[in-house]
C-alpha cells in the first residue's frame, strides 16, 4: 500500500516577506497533496498559543488534526502537529516532553490505514548539537515503551550533519531518506528537515517543493516522501 507524507516548517504562516499569510501556507500544503502530513512551528508560541492555521480551513481542505493540543483554538503541542486525511484512524495520541532550555516537544499518533497499524512521530529539535542529542535519546526512550508497530518519524531535526549527532542516534532504528535541503527557502544549502522509517515501511520516492508559493510562504520548503506500507494487514 501507497502512502504520501511531508513534514513542513511553517514559522506560524509567516513568509519571506514578514507577513503572515495562512492562505499561502494552505495553498502548499494543497499542492502535497499528503495523506499524513507534520507541521512545526504551526501554533503561536505566546499567549493562548492558537494555531495560526484554522480549525475550519483545514477541515475544509479536507484535513484533520491529530488532538494534541491541550487547548481550545490550537492543532499542536509545542508548536507540533499531525494532519492526517479522511479515512485514517486515529487510534491513540502521547505528548513527548523533551529535555530542553526552551520548550520542546515530539508527538506520537499510533494510526490505522487502510487495516494497517502505523505510528507517526512528528518533532521539532533544539538549536544545540548536545541538546539534539538528549532530545534524540528522550525520544528513542519513549518509543520503546509501546509495542512495536511501523514507525515514521517526521520534523525539523535543526542539524547541518547528514549523519552524525541526533540522526545517528535515530538511525539506530530509523532508516532515513537521502537528506534534501529545505533551508533557506530563498537559498536551500541545509537539510534541516528529515524524513525517516522503520522496518515494514519504504521509501519509494521522495521530494523537496521549491516553486510557487512554498519558495516564500516559509523560510523552510516542504520535504515529502513516497512510502509503500510493507508489512501485513493487522
Amino acid at each position: 500500500m501507497r502512502l504520501k507524507v511531508a513534514t513542513y516548517n511553517i514559522r506560524k504562516c509567516v513568509g519571506l516577506d514578514w507577513r503572515r499569510k495562512p492562505e499561502r501556507i494552505l495553498g502548499v500544503i494543497g499542492e502535497l497533496e499528503a495523506d499524513i502530513l507534520v507541521l512545526q512551528e504551526a501554533d503561536r508560541r505566546f499567549g493562548r498559543r492558537l494555531s495560526t492555521l484554522s480549525h475550519g480551513s483545514l477541515g475544509a481542505a479536507g484535513w484533520r488534526p491529530v488532538p494534541v493540543a491541550q487547548h481550545d483554538g490550537g492543532i499542536g503541542w509545542h508548536g507540533n502537529a499531525i494532519l492526517v486525511r479522511k479515512g485514517i484512524e486515529i487510534d491513540a495520541v502521547h505528548r513527548c516532553e523533551l529535555p530542553a532550555l526552551e520548550p520542546r516537544g515530539a508527538i506520537i499518533a499510533d494510526l490505522t490505514v487502510e487495516g494497517r497499524a502505523l505510528r507517526a512521530v512528528g518533532t521539532h529539535l533544539g538549536l544545540t548539537h548536545g541538546m539534539r542529542v538528549r532530545q534524540a535519546h528522550h525520544i528513542m526512550l519513549e518509543l520503546a515503551r509501546f509495542a512495536p508497530r511501523p514507525t515514521i518519524i517526521l520534523g525539523d531535526m535543526n542539524t547541518w550533519q547528514p549523519q552524525g549527532g541526533c540522526i545517528a542516534i535515530f538511525s539506530e532504528r530509523f532508516a532515513f531518506a537521502t537528506p534534501s535541503a529545505t533551508f533557506h527557502a530563498s537559498r536551500p544549502v541545509a537539510a534541516l528537515d528529515r524524513i525517516g522509517v522503520t522496518e515494514g515501511i519504504a521509501v519509494r520516492d521522495q521530494g523537496v517543493v521549491r516553486e510557487g508559493w512554498a519558495a516564500r510562504a516559509s523560510d523552510h520548503l516542504p520535504l515529502w516522501a513516497e512510502l509503500e506500507l510493507t508489512s501485513a494487514p493487522a
